[in-house]
């Protein structure tokens, strides 16, 4: 794990290229060295309606949420966070020079008495990453 959900206001995809968030908050999750890269997961959810302080329309947010499995350390995690809230503030430094922007980030451990999943990516990947290896 984990699940990165990273939920943004519908008025930053003006400024904000958030393909190019998705991707940068992902490396950033990976190259943290917490999580193998089969575990990570990292996905947009777009808010239409919104309202953010005082109700101008042109303020925004982001918000970065980690579900992750539990066990690791506080310093850990906020070090995690941190990361990240780092690679979010530098992809959206112009809007937040100009307009009002709330950036968050919050990490949740994982109740594992009732989540359950199923996958094929350790196998995959290490399947590509052979390929890769005779192919060189």
């Amino acid at each position: 794990m984990p699940h990165v959900v990273v939920e943004y206001s519908a008025n930053l995809e003006k400024a904000v290229n958030i393909q190019q968030l998705l991707h940068d908050i992902h490396e950033t999750v990976l190259k943290s060295g917490v999580f193998e890269i089969v575990a990570i997961r990292t996905r947009a959810e777009r808010r239409d309606d919104f309202i953010v302080a005082d109700g101008d329309p042109e303020n925004g947010f982001v918000h970065v949420e980690l579900r992750i499995a539990p066990g690791r350390d506080v310093p850990t995690r906020k070090e995690v966070a941190k990361r990240i809230l780092d690679t979010l503030a530098a992809a959206t430094h112009e809007v937040f020079a100009r307009t009002g922007l709330g950036l968050s980030v919050e990490i949740r451990e994982i109740d594992y008495t009732a989540a359950l999943r199923l996958n094929n990516l350790h196998e995959r990947v290490a399947a590509k990453r052979k390929a890769t290896l005779a192919n060189t």
